[in-house]
């Protein structure tokens, strides 16, 4: 399943540089942005097969906002959206239980960080086979 393009948005970039040289290292090419508005530019410019998306950056709730944005537009509604956040960690909320729900959290998979490469890589694998 290499060569599927991934878009990865989160604001953390010392986090998207290094899963995107893991990415890589399986032929994934992979696309980074900081923000959901940049995200959401580069979801319409280079139509990804993936997007790896943080729940937290410049508000608690970015992340759930473009995968409600994304899933609402019929363009969009079929790519696949990896939700990949630390938020539990820093509110005691989990919200992987809450995954797939069409109007609070519509994604397609949800990971804690930190996550380890294989576990990361065998969801980005099965998120693209669907």
């Amino acid at each position: 399943m290499g060569n599927a393009n991934i878009l990865m948005v989160d604001d953390d970039l010392d986090l998207t540089s290094a899963l995107k040289v893991m990415l890589e290292s399986e032929n994934y090419n992979v696309t980074t942005a900081s923000k959901p508005i940049e995200g959401m530019e580069k979801v319409k410019a280079e139509r990804p097969d993936l997007i790896i998306l943080d729940v937290m950056m410049s508000t608690w709730q970015d992340g759930f906002e473009m995968a409600r944005e994304l899933k609402k537009d019929q363009c969009y509604e079929n790519l696949p959206i990896l939700m990949m956040t630390g938020v539990k960690d820093k509110t005691g909320i989990d919200f992987k239980s809450t995954a797939g729900d069409p109007t609070w959290c519509p994604v397609d998979g949800f990971l804690d960080k930190p996550v380890e490469s294989d576990v990361l890589l065998a969801e980005v694998r099965k998120l693209l086979q669907k």
